[in-house]
């Protein structure tokens, strides 16, 4: 060995153990959890069936989308029908399949989705090349335009394949994926051509590719996307009159931003893909820089519910603290960016504020997305109506529904980790997995009715007696700390001490970064036993929050309430909750959804009689979780709720 190459050998091994050290947590995998939630599992079966049927039908009988994956193997000169981005839509409704058969195994449903990777093994161009829009319509325009998702859709594939592959072991989508990713390796980065993706999702993607095959080409290649962006080589290429380089992040370098801008979507599959490839490379760069754009977005510009994206103009970000109700984007897909890009930010960091936003995000702002009927959807979702939203049974761009889908598929992704010597419970959900340290298997499991109720056991069975240390996150809505950052912030005090016992002892524990401690060596059959409590929050928001200013919010456990009209005599926006009001907590149903709901006193106003005016009168008000709102037909609804006269719509 040459000296150069052995400098070369040393500093991979020492970009590898420093990438090691980076990554303080390892998400236990979907395939490896087995969810057995009351809250979930429901949700999980029914977009098992539901939820895909519909996305079946619409994708292969309603929309060409599945058609032009055969016009393309025909080779008969058919033009493509439908958006240049609707492969995409296959690709991700395959990964929520994917997850899908791993919770719901269902062999009619695998039999389909094989029958569609053949249709899609069938399109593939031998250099590798896999999209129906350009190869339908001119392959010689090819990778000209980086605005035409040409690299999005490659992304959604490997994530599909990955998916596929971890669920049933079949190569077949994989092995596309994998061509695929070559060709664009050998079109970009090895013939260093500029490239900068118009929607970004290939740098998130090729990290699963490499993290699946070991292969660092895939690596590097997500790393080239990253370092492309900044640099000027989108302009007069990809931006025309109403968009700038700031729409798709591409203002500046990564590793120099600060704040978020643009789209809301690209935004967070950008910053996901960043956070992988500094967890895998150990550059802290990509590290300070995410963690510095996620103060800007948790601390100026989220929502209550965990949405992102105020604006539909360009689908995203306007300025700070410009976050209207009724007129809120919050496009689902926003929201399941937020689960993503917040997870990966725990997971380098070790730090529970990351999955405090992931909870908020994926209990409101993204659940929304799905009816309790799981056959419709919501593209956007506003924190209040006048009755003017309904739930729809698709979108000409469908992007939403297949993402809501897998999120929902994929949630054992997001309740377990590991360290070198730690476990780590981050989502309070029904499960059981099995965790390794060094020798040990450690049987793992969780018991809950939450969030109905805050009470949690977590049940140990070290297949022998293991020293180790427990990491149970201790959600930031037991304490008093400001919501978001100092976004929100608690009306009354809230500040739980909460009791942790260990085999129904009570037991000491410290507070590290947000989680409890508890290091002891385990034997099978111990069980960690709390209770978060449930109490009903009052959250009232910054002043820079204009369209919130003399209101206030209702939030239970993880959950964010809403008042709808047709609990409430059709009215949502016509009363007072005073700043003292008392809240009672009622079992009931939104359809066949088991909810508890809130009521309390409010003041409402009747016309007097003799016309001229209003007169204040008791009302008995219901507000029920955000998510399940407009299940039952459109009406109004508010998630701030008026505290003073001025703010009542006494007309409506």
């Amino acid at each position: 060995m040459t000296n150069l190459p052995k400098i070369l050998f040393l500093g991979l091994l020492w970009g590898q153990s420093f990438a090691q050290n980076l990554r303080k947590i390892e998400p236990v995998k979907f395939s490896e959890v087995s969810i057995t939630d009351a809250f979930w599992k429901p949700k999980m079966d029914k977009v098992a069936t539901t939820t895909l049927q519909a996305c079946i039908v619409q994708t292969e009988v309603k929309t060409p989308r599945i058609r032009n994956f055969e016009k393309v193997a025909r080779k008969l000169g058919e033009k493509h029908e439908g958006i240049y981005f609707d492969d995409s839509d296959v690709y991700k409704a395959i990964e929520a399949m994917a997850y899908s058969l791993k919770n719901h195994p269902d062999a009619e449903l695998e039999k389909k989705t094989d029958e569609w990777i053949d249709k899609i093994a069938a399109a593939q161009l031998p250099d590798g090349y896999l999209n129906t829009y350009y190869t339908l319509n001119g392959l010689q325009n090819r990778w000209t335009d980086m605005e035409k998702h040409e690299d999005y859709c490659a992304g959604h594939l490997i994530e599909a394949a990955v998916a596929y592959y971890n669920t049933t072991g079949k190569r077949k989508l994989l092995d596309v994926a994998i061509r695929f990713a070559n060709h664009i390796d050998e079109t970009f980065r090895l013939a260093n051509r500029p490239w900068v993706s118009g929607h970004q999702e290939i740098e998130l993607a090729l990290v699963k590719l490499y993290r699946t095959t070991k292969d660092e080409r895939y690596l590097k290649l997500s790393e080239w996307f990253l370092n492309q962006r900044g640099r000027g080589n989108g302009k007069g290429v990809i931006w025309d009159d109403w968009k700038d380089p700031a729409y798709c992040q591409d203002a500046i370098p990564v590793k120099d931003q600060k704040e978020i801008t643009g789209h809301a979507v690209r935004a967070m599959y950008l910053y996901t893909g960043a956070a992988d490839v500094a967890v895998n490379t150990g550059d802290t760069g990509y590290m300070n820089a995410m963690k510095t754009v996620w103060e800007d977005v948790v601390h100026r510009n989220m929502y209550i519910t965990g949405g992102i994206g105020s604006s539909g103009s360009n689908e995203g970000f306007s300025q700070d603290f410009d976050l209207p109700n009724e007129n809120a984007y919050c496009e689902t897909c926003a929201s399941v960016g937020m689960v993503f890009w917040n997870q990966r930010m725990n997971a380098l960091t070790g730090e529970s504020k990351y999955i405090d936003v992931l909870e908020r995000s994926l209990y409101n702002g993204a659940l929304d997305g799905l009816s309790l009927s799981g056959d419709r959807f919501f593209y956007g979702n506003p924190l209040a109506s006048i009755g003017r939203h309904a739930r729809r049974e698709w979108f000409g761009t469908a992007c939403c529904p297949s993402n809501i889908a897998r999120l929902v598929a994929s949630l054992g992704d997001y309740i377990y980790g590991k360290s070198e010597n730690g476990i780590w419970v981050n989502l309070f959900v029904g499960s059981n997995t099995n965790i390794k340290l060094g020798n040990t298997e450690i049987l793992t499991s969780i018991e809950t009715n939450y969030p109905l109720n805050g009470k949690v056991k977590i049940s140990m069975n070290p297949s022998t007696k293991t020293k180790y240390t427990l990491h149970v996150r201790i959600p930031s809505w037991t304490t008093n700390e400001p919501v978001a950052g100092n976004l929100y912030h608690y009306l009354g005090n809230y500040a739980a001490n909460i009791a942790m016992m260990v085999n129904g002892r009570k037991i000491d524990y410290k507070i590290e970064n947000g989680y409890a401690i508890i290091d002891r060596e385990w034997s099978a059959g111990d069980i960690v036993s709390f209770e978060l409590p449930m109490d009903v929050r009052k959250i009232v928001a910054r002043n820079e929050l204009k369209q919130d200013n003399d209101r206030m919010a209702l939030q239970r456990g993880p959950l964010v309430y809403c008042v709808e009209g047709i609990d409430n005599e059709g009215k949502a926006w016509d009363f007072i909750v005073p700043d003292n009001a008392k809240f009672t907590e009622v079992s009931q149903q939104v359809l066949s959804e088991p909810i508890i709901a809130i009521q309390t006193d409010a003041t409402t106003f009747k016309p007097t009689p003799d016309g001229l005016g209003f007169k204040p009168v008791k009302k008995r008000i219901t507000a029920i979780p955000y998510y399940t709102w407009c299940n039952r037909g459109s009406g109004q609804m508010q998630v701030w709720l008026p505290r003073k006269v001025k703010n009542a719509m006494v007309n409506y």
